[in-house]
């Protein structure tokens, strides 16, 4: 049984590790910050919250229950903080308007605890420093959620008139002047405190996904231009010559309908212009469908760049590169894409490097990263389907590919293909398509 919780331990170990693993840079920094933020009451609490209740043991019932009562409250408090966080980002974000029901009970235990402090405070149950401490720890939990929902004016404004209403209580209850002032001063360090720690991380993280959100909407925009721009493309191949054939196939229809054995004549002219067609649009779908390997090159340079990952391209300029025959810079720019996908896909590398290298008659292209290893590049072609469509394009050239970790934290992508390869002799209708759409 033992064995048995070790082994499910460890596997939760992994799912964390994992699930962490899997996020992006900016997920990461966001679930930092938030628990970050989640943590903060907590340490108050265990540590300048905890240390000065101390001192009311063996002090009689009285400070006893008011010590427990105030430590239980103040947990409570902070759980409802942990709680309040997320919501409360996500007013911040404008992403989604926060419940001011979810306020009442922390607002209430707020006044439950400054009142238990008072009772502490006037039963003499806790020395100077304690009382210093404590105040120090009753705003926090509440304030932490609640900076992010108020402007900054009115959030200083109304912790100010908090803090008048602590000290007047604690004046009233016979606290001298000294300790009154050092209270007083607990509180604006830890009301600034908590203005300087959240807020500009909420405001930071704010900016981040926006600036996400922004390039997901460039990326979709260049999608939809490219459709654009394919339609436009095929609409004038096809359009001139879709209304000839209407034309010459209504007048084949009158001459047939007459008996005129030009009919024919206009038929074989409209199965000219057919097939003329038909070529036209293969040259069209070859052209969008080729990958020409300089450009994938930029390209992959540009998105890798743009998405924080640095990126290095070797030996592009060399006989390697753009001197390789057609067909191998072809399947070459094909792997540089995939490769370039999976990359921003999976894991979180920070460097990426594509080297060109010939070798033994051969062109050899590399494509390594940091990282965690990318999802769907089983060296055993057991991955996703865009590495297993390469092997096949590759092979038909007499080429091959391999996909694997190399070291530590390092994952590599080897694409070889013989420099007298050509497409005419080995390249099969079933490979001649991109690896995505087989």
């Amino acid at each position: 049984m033992k064995e048995l919780d070790e082994v499910i331990g460890l596997g939760r170990v992994r799912g964390w590790r994992r699930g962490w693993q899997e996020r992006t840079k900016l997920q990461r920094i966001d679930l930092y910050t938030r628990v970050t933020l989640c943590t903060l009451p907590w340490a108050f609490l265990l540590s300048w919250g905890l240390m000065p209740l101390g001192t009311v043991l063996g002090q009689g019932p009285v400070p006893v229950a008011l010590g427990v009562a105030f430590f239980a409250v103040n947990a409570l408090q902070c759980v409802l903080s942990n709680r309040n966080v997320g919501p409360a980002f996500a007013h911040y974000r404008g992403a989604e308007p926060f419940p001011p029901r979810r306020l009442r009970l922390p607002l209430a235990l707020l006044a439950v605890l400054t009142g238990l402090l008072v009772a502490l405070a006037a039963v003499d149950a806790i020395t100077e420093a304690g009382l210093a401490l404590l105040v120090l720890d009753l705003p926090l939990a509440f304030a932490t959620p609640y900076v992010l929902l108020v402007p900054v004016r009115t959030y200083l404004l109304r912790s100010a008139a908090f803090a008048a209403v602590v000290v007047g209580l604690l004046a009233a209850v016979g606290v001298p002047g000294g300790l009154l002032f050092g209270a007083a001063l607990s509180l604006l360090v830890v009301i600034l405190l908590v203005l300087v720690s959240a807020r500009p991380s909420a405001w930071s993280l704010t900016v981040m996904w926006q600036a996400e959100e922004a390039r997901d909407m460039q990326a979709r925009l260049a999608v939809a231009e490219e459709r654009l721009r394919f339609g436009r493309d095929m609409h004038d191949v096809l359009g001139r010559n879709l209304a000839v054939i209407a034309l010459k196939s209504e007048l084949a229809v009158e001459l047939a309908q007459r008996g005129n054995a030009a009919a024919v004549d206009q038929m074989v002219e409209v199965q000219r212009i057919a097939r003329a067609s038909q070529q036209e649009v293969r040259d069209v779908v070859r052209g969008y469908r080729e990958a020409d390997l300089p450009t994938e090159l930029l390209g992959a340079k540009g998105v890798l760049e743009a998405a924080g990952i640095t990126c290095t391209v070797e030996g592009a300029d060399g006989p390697a590169g753009v001197g390789a025959p057609p067909a191998v810079q072809a399947a070459l720019g094909w792997v540089v894409r995939e490769a370039a996908t999976n990359v921003l896909r999976h894991g979180d590398p920070r460097h990426c490097v594509i080297r060109l290298t010939t070798t033994a008659g051969a062109v050899v292209l590399e494509v390594e990263n940091d990282g965690a290893v990318s999802a769907g590049t089983d060296p055993a072609g057991g991955g996703g389907s865009g590495l297993a469509g390469l092997r096949e394009r590759l092979a038909a050239l007499g080429g091959s590919l391999e996909a694997g970790a190399v070291g530590d934290n390092l994952f590599r992508v080897t694409a070889t293909v013989p420099l007298t390869a050509t497409p005419q002799d080995r390249l099969s209708p079933a490979t001649s398509a991109p690896p995505e759409e087989r």
